[in-house]
């Protein structure tokens, strides 16, 4: 990330996050609808926007309208203290 992100960067980094704590969670179901996450998050556009952005850095994988974490994902998870 910048230096000094502005606003909308550092609000695009909380719904990744709160995504991707959402698939790697232990008690997360795999896969997950997309129209799932869109509830949880409640964003259709952010939603959407985090779920491209996910999947081009190969944290999320995706086959039409699910999505799982990756295996390297679910394994950094793992690691953090």
């Amino acid at each position: 990330m910048h230096e000094n992100p502005t606003p909308a960067a550092l609000d695009d980094c909380k719904i990744d996050s709160g995504i991707l704590v959402l698939l790697v969670g232990d008690d997360a179901q795999r896969p997950w609808a997309v129209d799932e996450i869109e509830r949880e998050i409640g964003d259709h556009v952010a939603t959407a926007d985090s779920l491209r952005r996910l999947h081009a850095a190969g944290i999320v994988h995706r086959l039409d309208r699910f999505v799982w974490a990756s295996r390297a994902a679910l394994m950094a998870d793992a690691i953090r203290p």
